[in-house]
This record gives structure tokens, C-alpha cells and sequence, in this order.
């Protein structure tokens, strides 16, 4: 039996999970909510393993935080937009900047450096097209070295999960 444990586990950044460590991070990603005791009968451990389990997972940053998903549209955010641009000089430092612009911008959710034609896309949400114009002429294209803009408007969401382990 140790055998087959040993075969199951994985080791990320150095930190070694076996079947149990994913089951409790499946149980986590269907109900952040979900108790100590919950988790524990479910996986059939006590309720210290349990415990010191998604501890050593958070302190690991296995777990990186825990968050209530919220329907953009339900808080007039009606609007996503996926932004690809590109920048006029593709030195570190005019990078970071850009970067450090991005984080700054509460319209945008998800900023992901990309290669190809564009340098990032970013998924942006605002609340309708005046907004996102808003956005775009006095922000994005404002931000300094940004040279080219594509704006692609969704037109609806077929699949989104946040769930990495089935």
C-alpha cells in the first residue's frame, strides 16, 4: 500500500502532494466555503490532517487565496472586452512600466503577457461601451509607450471555470 502512495504523488515547487492533497484542493475549488469537518469526512481523514493539510498547501502558495465569484453582469459590469496590445519599445524597463500602469486600472481583470503580434491581451470589464470608451481613450491609450490597441467585444461566455483539478 505505501508503494502505491508513493506512485501517486507530486511534487510542485517542493512540496509533495499525494491523492489526499488533491482531493481536499477539489472539494476547495467546488465550495471555498466548505468546513474543516466536511472536507474530512468527504476524504475520509481526521479533521487534523485535514487542517495542517491545507495549511502546508497555503503556506506553499499551492493555495493562493480564496474568493467569492461574482457574476460581472449582476453589478453592472455588462460589458468584457479582451484587449490585445502591443508596445512601441520591448525593453524591461518600458515593460514594467506598462505593468505597473496595468495594476493600477480596475478595469482590468487579467492582464497575461502573450507572444506573437501582441505583447499582452488583457480581459477587460467595464459597464457598458460608453465606459469601455472611457477606458480605452483616457487610460489605455493614454498609457505610456502603448503603441497598437485591439479590441475584441464578447458576445457571450461559453465555458468558465476557475477548477484546475478534477
Amino acid at each position: 500500500m505505501a508503494k502505491d502512495t508513493k506512485k501517486e504523488e507530486i511534487t510542485s515547487n517542493h512540496l509533495s502532494m499525494d491523492k489526499k492533497d488533491f482531493a481536499i484542493l477539489r472539494l476547495l475549488q467546488q465550495n471555498a466555503r466548505i468546513t474543516v469537518k466536511e472536507i474530512a469526512g468527504k476524504i475520509q481523514l481526521s479533521t487534523t490532517p485535514v487542517h495542517e493539510r491545507i495549511r502546508r498547501m497555503e503556506e506553499s502558495g499551492v493555495i493562493k487565496q480564496y474568493a467569492a465569484l461574482v457574476d460581472h453582469t449582476k453589478v453592472k459590469k455588462g460589458l468584457m472586452v479582451i484587449c490585445y496590445v502591443s508596445l512601441q519599445q520591448h525593453s524591461k524597463t518600458a515593460g514594467n512600466k506598462f505593468i505597473k500602469s496595468i495594476m493600477d486600472m480596475n478595469e482590468v481583470m487579467e492582464c497575461l503577457s502573450i507572444s506573437g503580434e501582441f505583447d499582452f491581451m488583457l480581459k477587460v470589464l467595464t459597464e457598458d461601451m460608453n465606459s469601455y470608451y472611457d477606458f480605452h481613450v483616457n487610460k489605455l491609450s493614454q498609457t505610456e509607450n502603448v503603441g497598437h490597441v485591439q479590441s475584441v467585444f464578447v458576445m457571450g461566455i461559453v465555458k468558465q471555470t476557475h477548477q484546475l483539478i478534477y
